[in-house]
């Protein structure tokens, strides 16, 4: 681990406490849908949409819905709340990616928020040849077990510690994974330390920010948008997210 994810501090009390702030995102989404609606259709490809730490598939349903009406064939993780890799979780959600894959005929895209953004990208790393690109939300994959505001959470609902590795489930966290990949955050997060979700930049990968809560990023209208333009590029045509025009008052510049 490198010496700035091991600086990285969770997010102050003050970013913490406007996690409040989601439940206006959520209101923010559903008066933006007829603007949403203007986002491209997809090509009909499976979409696995995967919850973050103690969420369930309840927490994504704002997302997916939006999803299978943009034209995708969109399926949750089907494992009730998620409480981190206890046993079965890892099999189960290998088994339903190549079920997706095989029913389908096509690679399946990963969404993951937070914690389940970091499944998304270990299961891509394990099956490459299924998985058409990967899109987390405010996923801490690059920063210390304990730059997060959750780590306690997560120990006490998987009974596992924080900074426990996993090698048989797709190697280091922060190594990107062989397709393409986009990182959403938010420097306002308020459970995640924004630099510990930043991917690196490469000619399959990238950052995008936007300015949301952790806890309304699966339902923030910058963020349902982002996903489902990353999601609309033709399969082996992907391109860095375009940031040109109106995008820009949307959508900060990482590199500023």
């Amino acid at each position: 681990m490198s010496a700035t994810a091991q600086a990285q501090r969770p997010p102050s009390k003050t970013l913490m406490f406007l996690e409040g702030r989601a439940v206006h995102e959520f209101g923010a989404f559903l008066g933006a849908l007829p603007l949403l609606n203007l986002a491209p259709r997809g090509d009909g490809h499976p979409v696995l949409v995967l919850p973050g730490l103690v969420a369930s598939d309840v927490s994504t349903g704002p997302l997916r819905t939006f999803l299978k009406g943009r034209g995708y064939a969109v399926s949750g993780w089907k494992q009730g709340r998620n409480l981190g890799l206890r046993d079965g979780v890892q099999g189960s959600m290998v088994e339903l990616l190549k079920e997706m894959n095989e029913t389908h005929g096509r690679k399946v895209s990963l969404v993951g928020w937070s914690l389940g953004g970091l499944y998304a990208r270990q299961l891509a790393k394990m099956m490459p040849d299924r998985v058409r690109s990967v899109i987390t939300l405010g996923s801490p994959f690059a920063g210390h077990p304990k730059s997060t505001n959750a780590w306690r959470v997560y120990e006490f609902a998987s009974g596992k510690r924080a900074d426990d590795t996993d090698d048989d489930f797709g190697g280091s966290l922060a190594d990107t994974p062989p397709v393409p990949t986009t990182a959403i955050y938010s420097r306002t997060d308020g459970v995640c330390a924004w630099e510990g979700c930043m991917e690196k930049s490469s000619a399959m990968s990238e950052s995008i920010e936007v300015e949301s809560s952790h806890c309304g990023m699966g339902h923030h209208p910058a963020v349902v948008y982002a996903v489902a333009e990353r999601l609309a590029q033709k399969e082996g045509a992907w391109a860095p997210f375009d940031r040109s025009g109106w995008r820009s008052l949307v959508y900060p510049d990482p590199n500023r």
